[in-house]
């Protein structure tokens, strides 16, 4: 499918006043223009990260930049500072501090510069500003500022050092992910979209896929690039009509098939990357028999099979988890995946599903007792394997975006604090 087409964004900024914010800014803050040295700086030294985290913390405020700053910290955009390509444009690696601007805090940042050819690019760039600019969550990628200036567009984010779940899942090079952190990741990417959907003005991400899932120096999962995110539904509207855009392999199919826009094609989505990391295979992999190229189409009717389901877990986690966490997993999956949007869970449901597989003090043995005993008990949650889920409907807001955006969600787990309680519902 890829990222085709054009969007009507009634939803989002308009240019002129994100010129008007971008004037206004610059009316407050005192612009130097010179040249920084810091920008040799190591982005990989583990001693920073820890400095980096406390700094990226004190960016409470979208800064707007000077095309001059920014090309100062990336060195004109010379090649060997890319960090990566996509349809948006290209992404450099930078270090702001004070030789940039007086009062700015030691911090390394990505920089994404918008490919100029296309209106489609502009839009997407308003969209980010509108989203990522007033939404804020330790699951979300923040967005350090940005850059309008003549025709040039470019967004400052904070620099995520693991770089894309994608490359860690796929990429041979690297070392595979244990099981302990692909769900870690998949709890925190859960978190990430759960607070999305339960914002007082709830927004639709539209493109979730491990390209888009940015890892820290500790494998925080963060959601990055918003520029398909849409406003979703309001009042007594049940969906958004929009023009099909996302990725293929990772959009619903009742999205593909009508433009019918819900949170719960989000869910798919997030079913599709946890078949990712269970499987470590891709979504789509054309290199593989007929059969098995399309993931989903492959993998689904094993999931719900207690039989067949170890057969397609990843086998370089053999040993790694208890034969209960991933059928819990699985059947998670598999629910994510319904063709029946009504029949897919809540995020918050899917976050609570997530936090038991958890658990990092005791061994899988002690994981696989402790959600027996509660299947045995009669109540294994609301995915059990062969179980009917019971999902709540929760009441939502809509009213705007704003600064003072929340997560809705009656779980306290999906908002920032301590490490999720290892528990088994």
């Amino acid at each position: 499918m890829g990222n085709c087409g054009t969007r009507e964004e009634s939803d989002v900024v308009t240019h002129a006043q994100v010129q008007q914010l971008h004037n206004h800014i610059l009316s407050d803050k005192k612009l130097t223009q010179s040249q920084s040295q810091t920008q040799n700086r190591t982005l990989s030294d583990p001693s920073d990260f820890e400095d980096s985290r406390k700094n990226a913390l004190l960016y409470t405020h979208i800064i707007a930049f000077t095309l001059f700053e920014l090309e100062t910290i990336t060195k004109s955009f010379r090649s060997d500072y890319i960090l990566g390509e996509g349809g948006f444009g290209t992404v450099y690696k930078g270090y702001i501090d004070e030789n940039v601007r007086v009062g700015l805090k030691s911090l390394p940042v990505a920089v994404k510069v918008l490919n100029k050819e296309g209106l489609q690019g502009h839009r997407e760039w308003l969209t980010e500003v509108n989203f990522l600019g007033q939404l804020r969550h330790p699951n979300l990628v923040k967005l350090i500022g940005y850059c309008c200036e003549d025709d040039h567009r470019l967004l400052v984010y904070e620099f995520m050092f693991r770089g894309s779940l994608e490359n860690h899942l796929f990429r041979k090079a690297t070392a595979p992910l244990s099981w302990a952190k692909r769900m870690m990741i998949a709890l925190g990417a859960a978190k990430g979209l759960a607070f999305l959907h339960n914002a007082e003005r709830p927004v639709i991400y539209r493109d979730f896929k491990t390209s888009n899932i940015l890892l820290d120096s500790d494998y925080t999962a963060k959601l990055s690039d918003f520029g398909l995110a849409k406003a979703g539904p309001q009042g007594d509207e049940t969906h958004v009509s929009t023009r099909v855009m996302g990725t293929y392999g990772y959009a619903a199919p009742e999205y593909v098939m009508t433009g019918h826009l819900t949170a719960r094609s989000d869910v798919y989505s997030f079913g599709v990357v946890l078949l990712e990391l269970l499987t470590g295979r891709k979504s789509v992999d054309k290199t593989r028999p007929s059969k098995e190229q399309n993931l989903v189409d492959w993998a689904r009717p094993k999931l719900n099979d207690k039989r067949k389901l170890l057969q397609i877990i990843d086998p370089r986690l053999e040993n790694q988890y208890s034969a209960r966490a991933a059928q819990k997993a699985c059947s998670l999956a598999y629910y994510c995946l319904s063709q029946n949007p009504k029949a897919r869970p809540l995020m918050s449901d899917v976050v609570e599903t997530l936090e038991p597989l958890q658990c990092t003090g005791g061994s899988a043995d002690e994981v696989s007792s402790s959600l027996n005993s509660k299947v045995t008990g009669g109540s294994a949650g609301p995915f059990a394997m062969g179980g009917v889920p019971d999902y709540r409907v929760r009441h939502r807001f809509s009213n705007n975006v704003g600064p003072g955006a929340i997560c809705r969600s009656p779980n306290p787990n999906c908002s920032p604090g301590g490490p999720a309680a290892c528990r088994v519902r």
